[in-house]
């Protein structure tokens, strides 16, 4: 309530409405979330914060703070990462092991996710079925099998042979995610493709593609990501030191007597460069996937 002057010696009230509690509890809800969320944002940039410089640091540092400033920052823990302890090796391995893994991986699995999203037979739904399930298959049962398979064609401690496991592990998930982007196009596309001539191919590279790119950039982060950090395989199925990818190198730091802590840092800090580069660079295809549909 409120009161004003409308001549002299006169005033009138008028009532003011009052801030709905709806309102007020949303502003609060939303003050708490934004709370929540700047706390464990800071919680996860913590360990990275610290990685990074106690990269910087010395052993000597290392084991006196653990956890405070580099005194005199320097670099020799990562040329010691880089060129004497093989890191560079390491890290083109893993390179070639996780780009073709998912290149290869993506390739086939649009070519099969397109096939079988945009049929109408019971065949290719019986396929996809088959291409679903092995979403169910554990693949650390997988490893004698697979193994012994590699070791029979001579293909043990080549990364080719992890290219073609880590491809065949990933393309379930790809034609899942990819067959469900592609159900989500209007049939009037392709017969609007026809019309103008286009055959298959031409329709699949000029039409559909460009409309799932977000989708793609979907599956290739999300299928990057763990093979850039899987240990399990390389450890297994890789026993020539110079074919050995970052996860399994990292462990070559530790000694039995003594652990060079700088450089281990210092090669952590270069195992996650990648990583930290391939989502700022495809966060809004990722965003765009991940929320594709949800608006229908």
């Amino acid at each position: 309530m409120a009161t004003t002057l409308t001549a002299p010696g006169t005033a009138t009230t008028t009532n003011r409405p009052a801030t709905p509690p709806g309102r007020r509890t949303g502003g609060v809800r939303a003050a708490a979330t934004s709370t929540l969320l700047w706390v464990y944002a800071a919680v996860a940039i913590l360990p990275l914060l610290t990685m990074v410089l106690n990269s910087f640091r010395t052993n000597q540092e290392l084991v006196s703070e653990p956890l405070g400033l580099p005194a005199e920052p320097s670099l020799a823990a990562y040329q010691e990462a880089w060129i004497e302890a093989s890191f560079s090796t390491y890290f083109w391995n893993s390179i070639v092991v996780t780009v073709g893994s998912v290149a290869l991986s993506t390739v086939v699995s649009l070519l099969a996710a397109y096939a079988l999203a945009r049929s109408r037979s019971r065949l290719m739904g019986a396929l996809e079925q088959v291409f679903v399930s092995g979403l169910m298959m554990p693949v650390f049962l997988m490893i004698v099998p697979i193994f012994y398979l590699l070791d029979s064609i001579g293909m043990v401690s080549t990364r080719t042979g992890l290219v073609l496991v880590y491809a065949a592990v990933s393309i379930p998930f790809s034609v899942f995610v990819l067959g469900t982007f592609f159900r989500q196009l209007p049939g009037e596309l392709e017969e609007a493709a026809r019309i103008d001539g286009a055959g298959p191919l031409r329709m699949f590279w000029s039409v559909m593609l460009p409309l799932v790119r977000p989708a793609v950039a979907t599956v290739v982060v999300f299928r990057f990501v763990p093979i850039w950090n899987d240990f399990f395989y390389p450890l297994i199925l890789v026993r020539d030191r110079t074919r050995y990818t970052l996860p399994v190198g990292l462990t070559t730091f530790f000694g039995e007597y003594q652990t060079s802590w700088s450089t281990l840092f210092a090669g952590l800090v270069i195992a996650t460069l990648p990583l930290v580069v391939l989502f700022l660079l495809a966060t809004k295809q990722i965003i765009s996937g991940l929320t594709a549909g949800m608006g229908k």
